[in-house]
């Protein structure tokens, strides 16, 4: 089967129904489109994503890192890439990996950046929940201590049995003070008296 070139509305329908957000800037950064999804997403209208206005759904915590990458890559004309968190319609902030690329009109000369988007919000927070995860399990890990059932010494990193007392003093601003609980007392004084009469 022959394929036919695409026409202008054609290529418009691809670009305002993708399923991705697209916007585009000119050379001096200023953003002056956004297709149907992304003003979709957004609830606002082109007007009020001009220029900076689209700046104004990115989460603040997320602003200026966000920014920053923008404008230095920008401005050297590299591709890029960055995630931050994004406000929906519904005022909730979502997850975007945005992508943006130096595009050049038919004379070659720069003529700014195209960029597309798409929600990773629920990649984003199962990467979370698995590094979570993985860090409870260290925790858990770290807090095993490998004793020895019978005389209660514990095994360090190097591979040494050492009394617990001294394990626990040079890992912890723990500090001793020995004596006798009165079992054990009981115990010793017994042991001491039998061997008093026993030297007899």
């Amino acid at each position: 089967m022959d394929s036919k070139p695409l026409s202008i509305n054609e290529y418009r329908a691809l670009v305002e129904q993708a399923p991705i957000l697209i916007w585009r800037a000119r050379p001096d950064g200023l953003c002056d489109y956004f297709n149907e999804r992304w003003l979709s997403f957004r609830g606002r209208t082109m007007e009020q994503e001009f220029g900076n206005g689209w700046a104004e759904g990115v989460h603040p915590d997320d602003f200026q890192r966000c920014l920053d990458i923008y404008l230095d890559n920008f401005h050297a004309r590299r591709v890029f890439e960055m995630e931050y968190r994004l406000m929906r319609h519904d005022g909730e902030y979502r997850w975007i990996f945005d992508r943006g690329v130096p595009f050049h009109d038919e004379e070659g000369s720069f003529a700014g950046y195209i960029g597309s988007c798409i929600d990773v919000t629920e990649r984003y927070e199962a990467q979370q929940a698995l590094k979570a995860a993985q860090e409870a399990e260290i925790r858990h890990l770290k807090g095993l201590l490998p004793i020895c059932m019978y005389c209660k010494k514990i095994k360090d990193d190097a591979g040494y049995w050492n009394q617990l007392e001294v394990y626990l003093s040079s890992h912890s601003d723990v500090d001793f003070s020995h004596g006798l609980c009165p079992n054990c007392a009981a115990e010793a004084f017994a042991e001491l008296s039998a061997a008093q009469e026993s030297a007899k």
